[in-house]
């Protein structure tokens, strides 16, 4: 396991970037390797994003060496979510079993961690975010998809969605990660009917649901200086603040998104009303 490093662009170094310039810096891809760890720090508000899928054996989340610290939460809270089958993640305080969409918050000062699947042949797949923290916040297991539930969107605007807050400051505490689940529903394929910009947090999005022949394009970028990336099913991409974020399908999909940064209830967030978009 080793720790990609990705260092902030930005948006006028992006302007000027082909595709692949920009999928190296935004994109994430394999992202749940077998029996291994993979990790990109961003430092985009530090956020750390990674996946894994223990299969034969145990996986374990490597020391702090990496970020200078013994223990790789030490300065750190994570939250774990899976997107696979039933799993198990062991730390010092006990051992919790995540069936599939389950999450798991680990606060500050938490020690080793280690993952495993409860069977090879559905292995679990944690998705696993991770940002600074100011203080110690006791672990809790979060049980399917979140207690809040916010519907959006129609059917006639191809974008009717229900998004499920898994990590909610209003909820339960969390030092600056918030995260959540927006599954589209059937017939459409827009995440927001305006591009998006929080001008304090960044936001990483990972897609998946999507059969191999399917791509979520991803809108990025200055309001007036619009991007896009091509993603598959299973990878994530990184938005930084300066960026506008929404995608649409080639059919439905979900999402998770997950924010790190400043102004932790999101009051910054706002739409880019589409004729204003270039």
């Amino acid at each position: 396991m080793t720790m990609e490093i990705r260092e902030a662009v930005g948006p006028r170094e992006a302007r000027g970037f082909d595709t692949q310039a920009l999928r190296d810096a935004f994109l994430i891809g394999d992202l749940f390797p077998n029996d291994d760890m993979r990790l990109v720090y961003s430092h985009y508000d530090r956020l750390i994003v990674g996946g894994t899928s223990p299969v034969d054996r145990e996986v374990f989340l490597p020391d702090g060496s990496a970020i200078g610290t013994e223990y790789f939460l030490d300065r750190r809270e994570m939250l774990i979510i899976n997107i696979g089958g039933e799993g198990q993640i062991v730390t010092l305080t006990g051992t919790y079993m995540l069936a599939r969409r389950d999450a798991l918050y680990l606060g500050r000062g938490t020690g080793p961690v280690t993952f495993s699947s409860s069977d090879r042949a559905r292995p679990a797949r944690f998705y696993l975010l991770s940002a600074p923290a100011h203080k110690e916040i006791p672990i809790r297991h979060l049980s399917g998809v979140g207690s809040a539930r916010v519907d959006q969107g129609d059917a006639p605007s191809a974008s009717q969605r229900a998004t499920f807050n898994i990590l909610d400051p209003s909820l339960t505490e969390t030092c600056q990660l918030t995260a959540g689940l927006t599954i589209l529903a059937e017939g459409s394929v827009w995440s927001t009917l305006s591009g998006e910009q929080n001008r304090r947090r960044t936001e990483a999005f990972l897609y998946f649901g999507m059969r191999p022949d399917q791509r979520v394009f991803h809108f990025m970028g200055e309001p007036t200086e619009t991007r896009h990336i091509v993603a598959g099913d299973q990878q994530a991409v990184i938005s930084p603040p300066w960026s506008i974020q929404a995608s649409v399908g080639t059919r439905g999909y979900a999402f998770i998104w997950a924010t790190a940064g400043e102004n932790l209830g999101g009051s910054e967030m706002g739409p880019m009303p589409v004729e204003t978009l270039r």
